[in-house]
């Protein structure tokens, strides 16, 4: 009886020890299960302008650091622009003086000077040295730009707020770009940067080596184009879609003082009522897309929508008058004739159980004014 104890105890041991023990060993030795591979998050989504003006104010951030600009030092003054001069120890000498057409000032006691050109600290040590040489044994000049009105920047089309502003020195597409306040909704994916074409008729930006605009170090793709794309009259431009998805530097021209910078529009058509994702699409450069395109990037149409009644709105851009042409989505899904759509149109689709007539172009207003836009 023990030894028939003793061997049934030997087996039930030797069956533990193959079917937990064992098996347990050889996952030790191999290591855990292969796991599903994680998928990185979907791409595909459809970017709008708010991400692209997100994104460009972490472009602005990320270069905040980086010396490609002058500072405010290395300014160099232009007509028109105020300077706040001051004389230590002559305070009788201290006044706000604006530099003339020609590039001068006028100070009592050394008379007309040459300020255009110069950077406010080297206007302080020829200031210095014309009170030494006669009235002062050791004067001290200090000049502080009160208004810059010689270095403006026109930025124009696709952006928040154009306008034309003044700048220090060269700066980069992206920081013009932040002074605008970002981009428009219909903004399109080319910016034009025309170089000198806010100078005066006869002025001609300045930028060879002995320019008084100090140049900052400029990108290596910007390298090669560097003489020809300095000449005022040449026109630059940069890929907006390449410079916010990448942050290559290449696409980050650096515009100077005089240049004229234009986002250019793209044209957006809209899909609203009863589909899955109703907003604006924008068309993509030189490109129409047909009313089934159009539904497809808005997903669709919804178990609810009267496809028979839809409506394609459109605007004469000359008159401003609203025109409706009847369209059933119906039979264009189901193979039928399809329509191409302009920049601009509105493919409304109707709710069954509402009315199936687009009323008025208020309404068409406001569903498109607060429609997201979307770049696919």
């Amino acid at each position: 009886m023990p030894d028939r104890m003793q061997a049934a105890i030997t087996r039930t041991a030797l069956a533990f020890l193959a079917v937990v023990i064992f098996p347990l060993c050889a996952a030790s030795q191999t290591g855990p299960p292969a796991e599903a591979p994680v998928q990185a998050p979907s791409t595909s989504r459809e970017v709008t302008t708010d991400d692209y003006n997100q994104r460009l104010g972490q472009l602005k951030q990320s270069l905040a650091g980086r010396a490609a600009n002058s500072a405010v030092e290395d300014y160099r003054i232009g007509p028109q622009d105020l300077l706040e001069i001051s004389v230590f120890e002559a305070p009788e000498l201290n006044r706000a003086v604006r530099v003339s057409a020609s590039g001068e000032i006028s100070l009592p006691l050394v008379g007309a000077v040459q300020a255009a050109n110069l950077t406010p600290k080297a206007l302080e040590f020829v200031l210095e040295e014309l009170l030494r040489r006669s009235y002062m044994k050791d004067p001290h000049v200090s000049v502080f730009m009160k208004e810059m009105q010689s270095h403006p920047v026109s930025v124009f089309g696709a952006v928040k707020k154009p306008g034309v502003f003044q700048i220090d020195g060269p700066k980069s597409l992206v920081e013009i770009l932040s002074m605008a306040e970002g981009l428009a909704e219909d903004a399109g994916d080319t910016v034009i940067v025309m170089r000198g074409a806010a100078l005066s008729s006869g002025e001609k930006p300045a930028r060879n080596p002995s320019s008084p605009i100090a140049m900052p170090n400029v990108t290596a793709a910007n390298d090669s184009r560097a003489s020809e794309d300095q000449v005022s009259g040449t026109t630059v431009e940069s890929s907006l879609k390449n410079l916010l998805e990448s942050g290559d530097s290449r696409y980050n021209v650096t515009v100077y003082p005089g240049d004229v910078v234009k986002v250019t529009r793209a044209g957006v058509v809209y899909v609203e009522g009863d589909v899955k994702k109703p907003g604006g699409f924008m068309l993509k450069t030189n490109e129409n897309i047909s009313v089934l395109q159009a539904v497809a990037l808005a997903e669709g149409l919804t178990r609810t929508a009267a496809g028979s009644h839809a409506r394609i709105i459109r605007t004469n851009e000359g008159t401003g008058a609203r025109t409706e042409i009847p369209i059933d989505l119906n039979k264009i899904l189901a193979g039928g004739t399809d329509a191409m759509l302009r920049p601009n149109d509105i493919v409304f689709v109707p709710n069954s159980t509402g009315k199936s007539v687009f009323y008025g172009s208020t309404q068409a207003a406001v569903s498109v004014g607060s429609a997201a836009v979307y770049r696919w």
